[in-house]
């Protein structure tokens, strides 16, 4: 296991966030590692304490009743609305509806946005998962010959596998993952001490510019092509996992 657990994991653990597998990884990293076992402690004594605090405010008795008081002399009679018929001209109706249209567009992108977050928080979830398991790779291998068929009947495809140890970047091996409601493949690479997960499973539409983003303190590049989605993610900075991702897709 890494030298100490993630922030937000430790809280996810006290919160019983986590699933069984992760819960027990983080008990055997717990049960080896003093300085997060005492912050889970300091944690857990905190939230005990909050909760055994007297901390809701009990409103006065009489306070419904002088609410009530207010609010009647407040209250204004009924006015009946009058209704005033007219015709509204074809170009405020064509106006509504661009609007209308806009406003789906929006919501579109911004769901899309929401969706593209939430993936990359579970590749991320799953790149640090297999740093703390030891689960880096099911194959290990430096031979992409090796890799590669190794996903044959494991996969309904079959993965991208790259020889980039002339350009200093060291084939490990490669593992199965399930991401985004599908079976998906890891390719694992390293460069000097940083592990570098490719993920990678069939997409539908058309090739896709690497975008890049970070979560967690970890660098993201994902892209679409040749009816492919990958996604790299490490601790490299940005621009040497940029180039990385230029020489893989060379």
């Amino acid at each position: 296991m890494a030298n100490h657990a993630q922030q937000n994991l430790l809280h996810a653990y006290l919160d019983d966030e986590l699933d069984l597998v992760r819960s027990m990884e983080l008990e055997d990293h717990l049960a080896e590692c003093g300085d997060c076992a005492h912050e889970v402690a300091s944690y857990r004594a905190l939230h005990e304490t909050m909760q055994a605090a007297n901390l809701r405010y009990e409103a006065p008795a009489d306070f419904r009743s002088r609410l009530e008081g207010e609010l009647h002399k407040e209250a204004t009679p009924e006015i009946q609305p009058v209704v005033v018929r007219r015709v509204i001209p074809w170009w405020s109706w064509a106006a509504v509806a661009a609007c209308l249209l806009l406003t789906a567009a929006a919501f579109l992108v911004n769901l899309s946005d929401r969706g593209e977050k939430r993936l990359m928080a579970e590749v991320v979830s799953d790149h640090v998962r297999s740093l703390m398991a030891g689960h880096i790779t099911d194959v290990v291998s430096t031979d992409q010959h090796t890799v590669k068929p190794w996903f044959t009947g494991r996969l309904d495809f079959s993965p991208q596998v790259r020889d980039l140890s002339a350009d200093g970047i060291e084939l490990v091996g490669g593992r199965l993952e399930y991401l985004d409601g599908h079976n998906a493949a890891a390719i694992v690479y390293q460069k000097r001490k940083h592990v570098i997960n490719v993920f990678t499973w069939p997409s539908a539409g058309g090739d896709e510019e690497p975008s890049v983003s970070a979560q967690q303190g970890f660098n993201l590049l994902a892209w679409r092509e040749g009816g492919m989605y990958y996604c790299a993610v490490s601790d490299l900075n940005r621009q040497e996992l940029t180039e990385f991702v230029g020489m893989l897709r060379k």
